[in-house]
């Protein structure tokens, strides 16, 4: 299949188009990858199999396979037409050496090369090398094979034909550089996830990724092969391919959740030079999920295909809406925030000239794709309605139902957050606040129960530390409205509190407190509370998380007492530590009993008390300041959003309704667990 697709287009050193060298690159890595922490090393992955990706996208290939071998080296291996390897008129060197070692080298500034792609700046193959202390590029073409290795961004020696080979395609191996990544650890989860997404976004290619870092594998003698799954059988990997494309893609995203409508919709089209397609679905659920694509890079800032993706289908329903009779006369039309309740969409456009916001691509800029979007989703969204009532009818049941919500949701939120709340007044009576009104150095501590608020606030920096201690377990949020959420005494309390308000008033810049603390008990119950607080903050406070404002407090397990020394352990395994393995535990005479709660333990030198903390409650306040509240030796976890859309995932199946999802997803993560029985 892929031999036949190679007679498509031409493809040769006259394609590779020179715009600058490639110096800054190690100088300023987060130009060009935006970070040199996780989501930088992973970024080099992306940037080698966009490479291979758009050699699918153009019809010249449709199998990539990454494998992630010992000593942190990542190979990735295509079955395209191969990077041309011979000499560039400009540089004097094969093209192969041009797009490896300068920046703005590539076939997809003009010329026959690409005219869909998704790494436009000509830079990410080059960035790879410059950030990489080992990368051998293998090409396989017109009969040949050869090879060219690098080291931090320069060749090692030019390029070699090693023989005549039927293969044709690219094969590129590199090692990340440790001095630009402190840490260098592939997440092959992570890598999964991405390049799932790539298949379902490129209909009929087959991506495969193996880890195979667990085994004493080498790589393949050049020329043999260009894949290594069938040797690696025994490793972890993944193989992905989907003809239903976005169909499938938005099955997948909401197969969590109850759909309220059968038909997917989906749209191919091309409009003024724009790819564009669009498939969606309306589940029973007050989130969105939209994602936004272009070229198949993922846009998470969106960009101008969302404005007309958004734009559109409010426009659309309303007019249906009306047609139909499911608004009256008399009623408001609905907003976009009542068209996006439940809807879970893919929105990906293809343009051959592209324009986006930075270099790590999170915003398309392209004009031309809002008119586009535009006037393909409002066809053919009208006509799927027409043409499908009852489809029609579940998706206009869901609207209206967000619209009166909304409405609800309105009058509560006026009802409760008064102007004064907003402002600093009528905070509530259960916050013991802090004296200072700077919120740089203002702390919220979240509590669990009257006990731990009698102790923490008699334990506290009044000065910089508030208290809000709530009662019993919070209303689950998942799938409640904001008019039932301001009905919970507590969430209320919490909002106020806050000072950020909620909803379309959200005001980050009015947050009170710099580091909301949530505490609560180490056993099940603290838990299952912190859980719910984490719900309500990703759902309604996400910019809180996003901002790095939220935290979660480590009080210690155990007390220790030897002699006249004290000490405080956070985890059985450090208790076991301190006190050693020859230490043995000793029951007390008969009719002692001792606490549950304490253990004495008697080593061959000196006497060992141990105190076990079920609950905050159980410290005194002193106990509380020196290890959960004082800002010098306490421990605090800050929460971070890795991945939204994993994270979204996960609070559907811990959260939602879907019953069986959770059953599975305890039953598959039942060992990591660490109970406190």
């Amino acid at each position: 299949m892929a031999q036949e697709k190679l007679k498509k287009g031409s493809y040769s050193a006259a394609d590779i188009t020179v715009l600058e060298g490639l110096e800054a690159v190690r100088r300023r890595p987060g130009m060009y990858i935006g970070t040199t922490g996780p989501d930088g090393l992973h970024h080099l992955v992306w940037e080698v199999f966009d490479n291979s990706r758009d050699e699918a996208m153009g019809g010249f290939s449709d199998d990539i396979e990454v494998v992630l071998l010992p000593d942190n080296i990542v190979r990735v291996s295509d079955n395209g037409r191969g990077i041309p390897i011979d000499v560039h008129a400009q540089t004097k060197v094969s093209a192969l050496e041009t797009v490896m070692t300068l920046l703005h080298a590539g076939a997809k500034f003009g010329g026959e090369g690409y005219k869909v792609a998704g790494g436009l700046h000509g830079v990410g193959v080059s960035v790879v090398n410059a950030l990489s202390t080992y990368l051998r590029a293998e090409v396989y073409r017109e009969d040949g094979a050869y090879v060219q290795e690098y080291s931090r961004g320069k060749k090692k020696s030019a390029v070699k034909k090693i023989g005549s080979s039927k293969l044709h395609g690219t094969v590129i191996s590199f090692s990340p550089d440790s001095e630009i990544f402190n840490v260098i650890n592939f997440d092959f989860e992570k890598i999964v996830a991405h390049l799932r997404e790539q298949a379902y976004l490129v209909k009929g290619l087959r991506i495969s990724i193996v880890d195979a870092r667990g085994t004493t594998v080498k790589l393949p003698e050049a020329g043999k092969t260009l894949y290594m799954r069938e040797n690696l059988l025994e490793c972890p990997s993944q193989t992905f391919y989907f003809e239903g494309g976005l169909r499938s893609l938005v099955a997948f995203y909401s197969r969590h959740q109850k759909p309220v409508h059968k038909n997917i919709f989906y749209i191919e089209k091309e409009q003024d030079g724009v790819a564009v397609e669009i498939a969606l679905q309306y589940v029973d659920d007050i989130s969105s999920r939209v994602f936004p694509f272009a070229n198949n890079i993922f846009n998470s800032e969106g960009g101008t295909h969302i404005t007309g993706f958004r734009t559109a289908l409010t426009r659309t329903l309303n007019a249906y809406a009306r047609q139909s009779n499911a608004l009256k006369e008399n009623e408001e039309n609905f907003n976009g925030e009542d068209v996006l309740e439940g809807l879970t969409a893919v929105i990906s456009v293809k343009l051959a000239e592209i324009q986006f916001e930075g270099q790590t691509k999170g915003k398309l800029g392209s004009v031309e794709a809002r008119g586009a979007v535009d006037a393909v989703m409002s066809s053919a969204f009208s006509t799927f309605l027409e043409e499908n009532p009852e489809d029609a009818r579940g998706i206009m049941g869901k609207v209206v139902l967000a619209l009166k919500a909304r409405k609800a949701a309105k009058a509560a939120k006026e009802s409760v957050l008064r102007k004064g709340a907003l402002e600093g007044f009528g905070l509530p009576g259960k916050l013991a606040d802090c004296q200072t009104k700077e919120a740089s150095e203002s702390e919220l501590f979240i509590v669990e129960g009257d006990s731990a608020g009698g102790s923490s606030k008699q334990g506290r920096d009044r000065r910089t530390q508030a208290i809000l201690p709530l009662r019993g377990k919070i209303l689950n949020v998942e799938r409640a409205r904001l008019d039932k959420m301001l009905a919970s005494q507590e969430i209320k309390h919490l909002i106020l509190a806050l000072g950020t308000a909620i909803g379309d008033i959200f005001d980050i810049s009015k947050l009170r407190y710099h580091k909301v603390i949530i505490a609560t008990d180490a056993d099940v119950d603290g838990a299952h509370i912190r859980t719910l607080l984490l719900t309500l903050f990703f759902r309604h406070f996400r910019p809180v998380i996003e901002g790095g404002f939220l935290y979660i407090a480590q009080p210690p397990l155990y007390k220790i007492k030897r002699g006249k020394e004290v000490m405080y352990t956070y985890s059985d395994e450090e208790k076991i530590r301190i006190v050693g393995t020859e230490a043995e535990i000793e029951e007390e005479p008969s009719g002692q009993e001792v606490p549950e709660e304490v253990e004495e333990v008697k080593s061959k030198k000196v006497k060992v008390h141990i105190q076990r903390y079920k609950g905050l409650g159980e410290m005194n306040p002193e106990e509380l300041w020196e290890t959960t509240m004082d800002p010098a030796r306490r421990v605090l976890k800050q929460v971070t959003i890795e991945d939204a859309a994993d994270a979204d995932r996960i609070f559907d199946i811990l959260m939602g309704e879907d019953v069986s999802s959770r059953k599975s997803f305890i039953q598959s993560n039942a060992k990591l667990a660490n109970l406190d029985i």
